[in-house]
């Protein structure tokens, strides 16, 4: 997949991945692609409902040694 912009939000308590997340949004074109880490938890609820309010697309996910890593292609 390629990748335009890594957000690192490792060990940062909701609602900061959000709060990274949607910085790093502001700086994508339309159809880029946003990487986002993050060891929250909550982030897997709370970042599908942030991409798809803003019409972003979801694109994968995936959990592994604690680390949850989201792809989101921008609206």
């Amino acid at each position: 997949m390629n990748v335009n912009k890594v957000v690192d939000a490792k060990g940062l308590a909701c609602p900061m991945p959000i709060v990274r997340t949607k910085k790093g949004m502001d700086e994508l074109m339309s159809g880029q692609v946003l990487e986002v880490q993050t060891t929250d938890k909550g982030a897997k609820s709370d970042l599908t409902a942030w991409a798809k309010s803003g019409g972003h697309e979801l694109l994968d996910h995936k959990e592994e040694n604690g680390v949850l890593t989201f792809w989101i292609r921008k609206a």
